[in-house]
């Protein structure tokens, strides 16, 4: 059995200072060739391997001055788009792991595979079907390139949810993470169609701004949410799907996912066609339809980020009633200004040790109520039961620091200056025991 090494509960903070939390492993060590440490930098060595390939084949059909031009103009959004992703994705964040995936897929091998795909989709079009120039570009643009780019960034919330199905809790994952891939191919695309503007100014004469700054206004002013707008459509299809209970048939399971990249590709078609409209054209497609579906999802990751503090508070209730945390804490947790305000406090009595204690501890709950919620709704996973009490050892790990914070925190944020009473929680369907001790001693099983 695991056992759980925790610090003393005798000595607070107040009094001695944090230490940094040791390093606690809840599992065997792996050999080399299985170690995660090591596929994760064989995946990212072949994305690297990747983006230099998309880069050099851009730089390619470019030029170099245009490349240099398209990077510099592509790249002025992403740190915007990023941060706002983050931001939903805050209460909850998804393992570090994940986001850097899902963005180097989509601007690595997306971006590679749709170069080459749209190209041959075109060609096969145009031999097929006999198609001139003009129409086979048309069709390529809102027939194939959905198909192929929306497949190429589906692909890396495919291997999410087969690998890391776990870390997918809600519907803001995977709006995060399908932005975040949508994000990372928008960027590299957007260097070709900047690079490809600039060298038509220069061809015409000009001193490269004309076409160039038309360019930029709609792809990186007025569309930059385009791509992520409909990945989302897969990522929302694949949150669905990953929370949906056990019981579900394989098939019904799996619709979500289908329906979304549907409505990916329908979306990124219609989107794709406006090109040949009129400008009146273009701005009533762009006012009255992707506006809008651009609001609801918004709408709805708003909806979700709230529904994660809700149930933040809802089902650690239940640990609380049985007394592993404090009776006011969930309330604490669930409110992101106590949780920001206990991180300064930890900061700025004792350090940056602290500040990641309380951090991790918030993390660590946050998971926990999530945990308990797929239990709730009949769909816990197989190892339920293991990372529950590898959860809760990681909260009782870092009690000492991050509770009194948290106190402090709730106190100065919240008119009531006494913790609340939580309402009386129902009984859980896998109940723990009250804890009988004091302070758990050092080896002492979960």
């Amino acid at each position: 059995m695991t056992t759980y090494s925790y610090p003393s509960a005798s000595g607070s903070p107040a009094a001695s200072g944090p230490a940094e939390p040791a390093t606690v492993h809840y599992g065997p060590r792996r050999s080399f060739r299985e170690s995660r440490a090591v596929r994760t930098g064989a995946l990212f060595t072949a994305l690297a391997v990747c983006g230099v390939v998309i880069l050099a084949v851009v730089r390619h059909h470019i030029g170099t001055e245009p490349f240099l031009v398209g990077l510099a103009l592509a790249i002025v959004p992403v740190p915007l788009i990023g941060w706002a992703y983050l931001w939903f994705d805050h209460v909850a964040p998804s393992p570090w792991q994940n986001v850097a995936f899902a963005f180097s897929w989509g601007a690595c091998a997306a971006t590679l595979v749709a170069i080459f795909a749209n190209e041959y989709g075109a060609k096969l079009l145009a031999s097929t079907f006999s198609a001139t120039p003009t129409q086979s570009d048309q069709w390529g643009a809102m027939f194939v390139a959905p198909l192929v780019e929306e497949t190429a960034k589906g692909t890396a919330l495919l291997l999410l949810f087969l690998l890391r199905r776990r870390h997918i809790e809600s519907l803001v994952d995977g709006i995060v993470l399908a932005g975040l891939t949508a994000t990372g191919f928008a960027f590299t695309e957007n260097i070709l169609y900047l690079g490809t503007a600039f060298n038509e100014d220069k061809a015409l004469g000009g001193d490269g701004v004309g076409t160039t700054a038309a360019t930029f206004v709609v792809r990186v002013l007025m569309t930059p949410f385009a791509h992520p707008l409909f990945t989302s459509m897969t990522g929302i299809g694949f949150a669905l799907a990953a929370v949906v209970r056990p019981g579900v048939r394989w098939r019904w399971r799996w619709l979500p996912p289908v329906a979304g990249w549907l409505l990916a590709m329908v979306l990124h078609g219609t989107w794709n066609g406006t090109s040949e409209l009129s400008p009146v054209g273009f701005l009533t497609v762009y006012f009255s339809v992707m506006v809008p579906v651009f609001g609801l999802v918004v709408w709805l990751a708003f909806w979700a980020r709230a529904n994660e503090l809700r149930t933040v508070r809802r089902h650690l209730a239940v640990y609380a009633a049985a007394g592993w945390l404090p009776v006011g804490e969930p309330a604490a947790l669930a409110s992101m200004q106590v949780r920001a305000e206990a991180r300064r406090v930890a900061r700025r009595l004792h350090g940056e040790a602290a500040a990641r204690a309380v951090r991790d501890y918030i993390a660590f709950a946050t998971h926990l109520a999530f945990l308990r919620a797929a239990a709730v709704r009949g769909a816990p996973g197989p190892d339920f039961a293991a990372r529950e009490s590898e959860l809760l050892a990681h909260i009782w790990h870092r009690k000492t620091w991050a509770r009194p914070a948290l106190a402090a925190a709730y106190l100065a944020t919240n008119a009531p200056r006494t913790w609340p009473t939580p309402p009386p929680a129902p009984p859980p369907p896998f109940p723990h025991p009250r804890p009988t001790w004091q302070s758990p001693t050092p080896g002492k099983h979960l």
